[in-house]
């Protein structure tokens, strides 16, 4: 089932694509889009998550942009267009933006309180940067651009963090995956996972580069981190037995 919460704002308010678990109750999964905005490959994210239980959001991220961006990544001109919105975008203000997701997210009907970040590029990217910056559960990055430019801040961040990178990414370097992992090495509350063969966006859904095994491995781990992290069985459990009641 889906729906649509609004976020408020200083500033205004914005949208979220909501898809809901069969649980009355679970933790919360806020999925952050790539340069495509929230699209089919996004909804198809979250109500994979719904399936296993969570309750998956996915903020528009580009609204003081452009409200409402849904791209597809076969069309070069909304390729062109999905880059110049991720160049445009206040990576600053995005983090705000973010934060007021999770504090909504929180407070939203269904919601255990726990809440946790599933980002892809952009969205890995401004999860990390939330980790480092705001208050979140748990983070999951998939192959976050531009991560090792703010590599300085990775002191900071204190929730758990599950970190996904293609050993072939066009956009990640090795020289700079390399230093991502060195920085992020020393920190217990953080796992980084490599996957050989693979290009950027292993993981999108029908996606040029798209890998069905490592996608397979990589949701598989994650489903699995977000699960312990957020305590799923716990909130599971406990509609089971308001059910019984």
């Amino acid at each position: 089932m889906s729906d649509t919460l609004i976020i408020h704002t200083a500033d205004g308010d914005f949208s979220a694509y909501v898809a809901r678990p069969t649980s009355k109750t679970a933790p919360v999964v806020i999925v952050l889009h790539e340069v495509f905005g929230v699209n089919a490959d996004i909804k198809q994210t979250c109500e994979e998550l719904a399936a296993k239980g969570f309750l998956a959001i996915a903020p528009d991220l580009f609204w003081r942009q452009e409200p409402g961006v849904s791209l597809s990544m076969w069309s070069d001109a909304e390729w062109q267009k999905g880059v110049a919105l991720y160049t445009a975008y206040d990576r600053d203000q995005g983090v705000k933006d973010i934060q007021a997701a999770i504090e909504a997210a929180r407070l939203m009907p269904g919601s255990s309180g726990k809440v946790a970040i599933q980002g892809f590029c952009l969205g890995a990217l401004m999860g990390f940067l939330t980790s480092a910056r705001g208050q979140v559960d748990a983070v999951v990055a998939y192959h976050g651009g531009d991560t090792e430019k703010y590599l300085d801040e990775a002191p900071a961040i204190k929730a758990p963090m599950l970190m996904h990178l293609a050993e072939e990414d066009e956009f990640i370097s090795k020289p700079a995956q390399a230093a991502i992992k060195a920085a992020l090495a020393g920190k217990s509350n953080v796992e980084v996972f490599s996957y050989p063969g693979c290009n950027h966006a292993f993981a999108r859904h029908t996606g040029l580069h798209y890998d069905a095994k490592a996608a397979a491995l990589a949701n598989g781990r994650t489903w699995a981190f977000l699960a312990d992290r957020l305590a799923l069985a716990k909130a599971t459990s406990s509609d089971a037995q308001a059910a019984v009641v």
